[in-house]
């Protein structure tokens, strides 16, 4: 649902965006969801011990993470007079940050998959890709039909929405 809300974010700031760059989109919170518990069942079998104490960091980077690039968008959306063919949207840095960010809290997932075997991790990680995928693309859909209605103020929307789901991240880790 992360990925969903900032799949959703990223189409509310760049109503105009093109299928090539939505179907980018969706891939990569496809490949960093399935690559995440792929990581932590590793880390499983191989150095538990030492991931133990990053694991109490995961909130912190998902929170940094997501404030940063919601506050920019934010920001952008702000001071922003670009009509919808001159937004840019987040580029393949910021997607890359938003992958990681998104998908830092599923490490926890290959913590549970760790007793099943290398090819049933992985086609556990290829169902989270696919229904990622295709949750992530509804969420674009969505957010373009709405950015469209919402011209300008769609940029600043997305950006509160990245905050609220950084500080949703940290926040529910404490509980």
């Amino acid at each position: 649902m992360d990925a969903f809300s900032v799949s959703l974010a990223n189409g509310l700031n760049e109503p105009c965006m093109k299928k090539r760059k939505m179907f980018g989109i969706a891939g990569m919170f496809s490949f960093f969801q399935a690559l995440m518990p792929m990581i932590g069942w590793v880390c499983v079998k191989t150095v538990v011990q030492h991931f133990q104490s990053f694991e109490k960091l995961i909130p912190w980077i998902a929170l940094l993470l997501l404030g940063f690039i919601g506050g920019k968008m934010l920001y952008e959306g702000l001071t922003s007079n670009e009509t919808c063919e001159e937004k840019e949207g987040v580029g393949f840095f910021g997607l890359v940050v938003q992958g990681i960010a998104t998908s830092i809290d599923a490490l926890s997932v290959g913590f549970t998959i760790a007793e099943h075997d290398l090819i049933s991790a992985i086609v556990a990680a290829l169902i989270i890709a696919v229904v990622t995928f295709f949750i992530c693309m509804g969420g674009i859909f969505i957010g373009r039909k709405a950015g469209t209605r919402l011209a300008g103020k769609a940029g600043i929307l997305g950006g509160i929405i990245l905050i609220f789901i950084g500080l949703e991240i940290f926040i529910t880790s404490w509980f």
